[in-house]
Formats: structure tokens, C-alpha cells, sequence
């Protein structure tokens, strides 16, 4: 089965403050429905609540949580990346999108095979969740998409595709 991380980070690779984006990049959403749906889907309890605490639309939800009372509607919830790997092979799924947040892409970027970013140009030094640092011995850039701010885009951002080595 294909890993692959789904992220959008900044330039000092903050993800998150408060359980929330630090940006709204219209073009961002866009591009992450269109990687994502139809797809397997595994993310923390804690970007689960942060959506509303409901499940994407069109993709298979799988929330991974330490709390094995943890239930969510229309979702699998599973203790563990291994579970929610194994999950998303027993319905037949070649490839599981990944989607956080901080402490799920830190236990899983060892394992992955892609990363999906979208790279946001810019430093947020208040944030209180991180993606990993993409180690380039590890990885290699196959794309990259610069587009520029707007009006509707407050920062520049690159969408960009890494694979394993």
C-alpha cells in the first residue's frame, strides 16, 4: 500500500495553532479535495474535531485516537497508523492519504512514500503544530507549482509532490 501525506506547512513547517489553519488559501482546499477524494482518509482525533467533527465527504474517514471509547459517526476509528493502515488494505484501497495532524505525520514519515504539500511562503512563529522537516537525502522534489498572493490568497504557496528515494 502507497502512504502518502497530505500537508500544507509553512516555511518553518507550522501546520497549526490551536487546533486550527493559520491561513485560508481558497486554491489550498481546492487542491487538497481533488488528492483526497475517493480515498482512504487517516487523520488524529484532534484534525477530526478541528473539521467539525465530521467526515470528509466522498473519501473513507479512518480517526486514529489513543481514547478506545473514541466513536465517530460515518467513521473507523482505529488506536494506531498500523490499524488505519490495515483498515484501509482490508477494503481493497491501494493508496491511504494521511492527513495529520503534527504527532500522526511525525510517527508516520518513516513509513511514507509521498508527501503531498502545499508549501505556504511564509513563517508562522506562533504555531503550536509542526510537520517534520522533509530530510532531502530521504526524499526527492518530482513537482513543484509556485503561484503568487492575491486577492483571495494572502501569502505565495507552491504545491509540490516528494517521493522516497
Amino acid at each position: 500500500m502507497i502512504l502518502s501525506q497530505v500537508v500544507a506547512a509553512s516555511t518553518n513547517n507550522a501546520i497549526g495553532k490551536d487546533n486550527q489553519l493559520l491561513w485560508h488559501l481558497p486554491n489550498d482546499l481546492k487542491f487538497f479535495k481533488n488528492v483526497t477524494w475517493a480515498m482512504p482518509v487517516a487523520m488524529g482525533r484532534k484534525s477530526f474535531e478541528s473539521l467539525g467533527n465530521k467526515p470528509l465527504n466522498g473519501r473513507f474517514n479512518i480517526i486514529i485516537t489513543r481514547n478506545k471509547d473514541f466513536k465517530a459517526d460515518g467513521c473507523v476509528v482505529v488506536n494506531n497508523i498500523n490499524d488505519a493502515i490495515f483498515v484501509a488494505q482490508q477494503h481493497d484501497y491501494k493508496e491511504l492519504m494521511i492527513l495529520g495532524g503534527g504527532e500522526i505525520y511525525k510517527q508516520s514519515i518513516d513509513i511514507a512514500d509521498k508527501i503531498y504539500i502545499t508549501r505556504v511562503h511564509a513563517l508562522f512563529e506562533d504555531a503550536d503544530a509542526f510537520f517534520p522537516e522533509i530530510d532531502e537525502r530521504k526524499w526527492k522534489l518530482i513537482s513543484n507549482q509556485d503561484f503568487f498572493a492575491d486577492e483571495k490568497h494572502a501569502y505565495d504557496y507552491s504545491f509540490q509532490l516528494w517521493e522516497k528515494k
